[in-house]
């Protein structure tokens, strides 16, 4: 018997089906998935969905469903399990004592529930009951060498299992400390599933980002005509007619990028990683977990702080070598929850003080009780000038760039992995972790290389001592001092040639200093994307100005001191 037989029949899997008219195009999948024969209908609709010229002649041995939500994928998955479970004879592949195990693996511990569920409401029923030998928390054992086994995205758990069939619940929203790994799991049951005849590897999801295995199947196999893999993609009202119009269209009005992947199954355009792991790679210094306090070095603090119920409290410090100009990452210190914030903040102050730190900046959304717990434990305490998505923007090119050093922490690294950047209406692009994650321990680096490596360092607080004002005197001597470094740049390709004039970087750099990046820009009037790859460009010749500048104004400072006595 076929899986659509045993659909259709009320005393198998029929009578879960309540509307079986509204599975109609889940049955033409199934036809697909197990190359059964089709009616010219069928034919029309799985072409529809796979954009194939025709139909697998036998059972595909692994199979992508991208599909809306709402639209019915777990209580499919849970049927093909119990179908692969109960109606196809795994023992002649199996040894003597040795279980096949059906492997349906979620996001999440609670869509595992889910899925285990339907599966145990199934095997319930009046016609499947006495095939249950025994009943556990995450998987059932039957009396014919197969149990099912319900697990989430770790690829550890998956070790020692004779596989027969693999179902990948929602595979693009797989996480595992901050990390997707699904190809790391897809690659450790491939193998497992090559040794048993007719065995599947079923991944079926909602659509994310254009990213990891759901895509690059959808982006080499989709209209393909292998008879090994099909892959399957079509929107939530197409799988489940049952879902009203109106719910999708005001899904479409409130956030269209969103609901067109959750709805339409389209993947979406406006997510991508924000940092390729071979940039993270290359910053990590292996074995490298903390570095002392060495003199003639400045160094500066960032903290991220928690309430101490439910995310970590962490802090940064890090310092620019004079020599190279990179910029090191010394300690990370994270607090995870439950903890007493005060004494994690005394705990934080006694550290940066070991390295002469004597302020600290912390997230801008900082709490005033963080303030005044600094301040008690005698560390000034400034809110972060940028948001946590500028400060990760700040830190990208010099990550690009290789100059920086990181700790060797593998949640760093996993956070680092996690976070995603978003194109925001205007084209401007934002960073944050993905939903569900965490970020404390990356938010706190970033802002310790910003304010080591960008703000404090390549930028002197003589540029706010010294004002804006272009028609002071002594600025127009640097500029006509620095004729030569102007004249060097004209034939600079940017759009604006006054980027080459010395009165256009003294503006920078003070704007840089009061704000970043994204400050300057704006205060300037110019594109953003355009001023960082400038700014890129031209930081020896931005330093230079500023060493001049804030010489001069040591020496008018001395002269006045002079004329004063």
């Amino acid at each position: 018997m076929n899986i659509v037989e045993a659909i259709n029949d009320q005393h198998l899997f029929g009578s879960f089906f309540k509307n079986p008219e509204t599975w109609k195009t889940w049955k033409v999948f199934l036809r697909g998935l197990f190359g059964l024969p089709m009616t010219a209908e069928d034919v029309s609709a799985f072409k529809e969905f796979t954009g194939r010229e025709k139909p697998p002649e036998k059972q595909v041995k692994e199979s992508f469903v991208i599909c809306g939500r709402r639209g019915g994928k777990s209580f499919i998955s849970a049927i093909i399990a119990c179908y692969l479970a109960l109606f196809h004879d795994w023992r002649p592949f199996l040894s003597a004592g040795e279980t096949g195990w059906i492997m349906s693996i979620a996001a999440d511990r609670q869509q595992a529930k889910v899925i285990l569920g339907y599966i145990k409401a199934i095997l319930s029923s009046k016609m499947f009951k006495k095939v249950v030998d025994q009943e556990l928390a995450e998987e059932i054992r039957l009396n014919n060498q197969i149990s099912i086994r319900v697990a989430t995205c770790d690829f550890r758990t998956l070790r020692g299992y004779t596989v027969v069939a693999a179902l990948c619940d929602e595979v693009a929203f797989w996480r595992s400390e901050g990390l997707n790994p699904a190809q790391e799991i897809l690659t450790a049951l491939r193998p497992a599933l090559a040794t048993v005849p007719g065995s599947m590897l079923l991944a079926i999801s909602s659509p994310y980002s254009k990213s990891g295995p759901l895509y690059e199947a959808f982006r080499e196999k989709y209209g393909q005509d292998d008879p090994d893999t099909l892959v399957w993609k079509a929107p939530t009202k197409a799988m489940n007619p049952t879902i009203e119009d109106r719910i999708i269209t005001k899904a479409l009005k409130e956030d269209f990028a969103a609901a067109k992947a959750e709805w339409l199954a389209e993947f979406r355009d406006d997510v991508s990683a924000f940092l390729p792991t071979e940039i993270i790679e290359a910053a990590i210094v292996s074995g490298r977990w903390e570095l002392p306090k060495v003199d003639g070095f400045n160094y500066f603090s960032f903290v991220d702080p928690s309430g101490g119920s439910s995310d970590s409290m962490t802090m940064a410090i890090a310092h620019k070598e004079d020599d190279s100009g990179r910029v090191v990452l010394d300690r990370l210190e994270e607090k995870k929850p439950p903890f007493t914030p005060r004494s994690v903040v005394k705990e934080f102050s006694d550290t940066m003080k070991a390295y002469d730190i004597s302020e600290c900046t912390a997230d801008r959304y900082a709490g005033e009780w963080v303030s005044s717990a600094f301040r008690e434990e005698g560390i000034m305490f400034e809110p972060s000038n940028l948001s946590k998505s500028e400060l990760y923007l700040e830190m990208e090119p010099l990550l690009a760039q290789r100059q920086i050093d990181l700790l060797d922490n593998q949640r760093l690294f996993a956070q680092l992995r996690g976070l995603e950047r978003r194109t925001r209406s205007g084209g401007k692009d934002g960073v944050d972790h993905y939903a569900g994650g965490h970020d404390d321990l990356s938010n706190a680096v970033a802002g310790a290389v910003y304010l080591a490596g960008v703000r404090e360092s390549i930028i002197p607080q003589v540029f706010v001592m010294g004002g804006l004002d272009e028609e002071d005197s002594w600025e127009r001597r640097l500029i006509l001092e620095n004729q030569k470094a102007v004249e060097s740049q004209e034939q600079d390709p940017l759009e604006w040639k006054e980027w080459t004039t010395e009165a256009f970087a003294v503006r920078f750099l003070a704007y840089m200093q009061m704000g970043g990046m994204v400050n300057a820009a704006k205060r300037l009037g110019v594109d953003e994307r355009k001023l960082r790859h400038w700014f890129g460009q031209k930081q020896s010749w931005l330093q230079a100005i500023g060493r001049v500048r804030a010489a001069r104004v040591e020496e008018l400072t001395s002269q006045a001191a002079q004329d004063t006595a």
